[in-house]
């Protein structure tokens, strides 16, 4: 969040504060009152200014609020679309287990969720604007090879910690009050990616926010590495069940989290498969048992698809 202020302090929120929360308008010595400085000093592109200044913590709450409920909508709605159209296989909303309205109730249950873990989150982001975390600017405070050693280091904590969070989570105690309603999707869709209540997306994505206090990263890696965790969370529930490629033994694909959602206490981690499978929770995906089947089954019924699930012509309004 210190590189995204950084970037759109002088892009757009100084005037905008300028303009909502003005400075207030003083005489001078020389008798010019501030108006008047303000005009001359916008001639010499000295910045807006406001009476609630970069450093104001009040400004700071409500940037940060704005910046991530815009951020984490933009994200959600480009990718989840991308993904969706693009990769998702839409002859899976045939399946028995695919809920009616359901890419409806998956969108308003992710949007609502957004705003409130935006507020949640916010003392973290609050504290790395005020140079509370580790964050660092200069790259050449720790050097190149420390920007590869911090990015492995975000990756293996993350992994471990939300595989044992998420894993956590499924416990019959905690499960029905906080991770249920994720589990709603069966069958999801990549509109599910953020389809939370508050409370899980939080506590899933303390590993990110509470890493750049105890390790130094690259603050602009850092806004990078956030980004990427978005949008690995949304492609992640895109459906896709490729199987038999070696890449699967590692990665904790879009394959793995189908069959989470599917048979609910497999496969909890959140890149690789190295936890699931030291903790003896994963399972491979294999071709039986992909969804599309059963999916492809109803088509047939309905006279949709023929027997190898090509599409069958339907004949139209007029036609009949």
């Amino acid at each position: 969040m210190d590189a995204a202020l950084e970037i759109l302090d002088p892009l757009v929120l100084d005037r905008l504060y300028a303009k909502l929360l003005p400075a207030v308008t003083t005489i001078n010595n020389n008798g010019f009152d501030n108006s008047t400085s303000a005009f001359l000093k916008s001639l010499s592109h000295a910045p807006y200014e406001s009476a609630w200044p970069r450093d104001n913590i009040y400004r700071q709450c409500a940037s940060i609020l704005l910046v991530t409920q815009i951020g984490a909508t933009l994200l959600y709605w480009v990718f989840s679309a991308f993904s969706y159209y693009f990769i998702f296989d839409r002859r899976l909303e045939y399946h028995p287990r695919f809920l009616k309205n359901q890419i409806r109730q998956e969108i308003l249950s992710s949007m609502n969720a957004v705003p409130w873990i935006n507020i949640m989150t916010l003392p973290f982001f609050l504290a790395e604007v005020r140079g509370k975390s580790f964050l660092y600017t200069r790259v050449d405070e720790y050097g190149w090879s420390w920007m590869a050693i911090s990015t492995v280091l975000f990756m293996i904590w993350n992994d471990f910690m939300i595989y044992w969070i998420h894993r956590l989570e499924h416990h019959p105690s905690v499960y029905k009050y906080i991770h249920k309603p994720h589990h709603k999707w069966i069958v999801p869709t990549p509109w599910a990616a953020l389809a939370f209540h508050p409370l899980d997306g939080y506590v899933q994505s303390l590993p990110y926010h509470v890493f750049v206090f105890f390790c130094p990263v690259q603050k602009y890696l850092y806004m990078i590495l956030f980004i990427l965790v978005q949008v690995w969370t949304i492609f992640i529930h895109d459906g896709d069940m490729i199987s038999g490629h070696w890449l699967e033994k590692y990665i904790n694909s879009p394959a793995h989290h189908t069959l989470h959602h599917m048979y609910f206490t497999v496969n909890y981690g959140q890149y690789f498969t190295w936890a699931d499978n030291y903790f003896q929770s994963h399972r491979a995906p294999r071709p039986e048992l992909d969804p599309l089947y059963d999916a492809l089954k109803v088509m047939r019924e309905k006279g949709l698809v023929d027997e190898k699930g090509n599409p069958i012509p339907q004949k139209s309004k007029k036609d009949q």
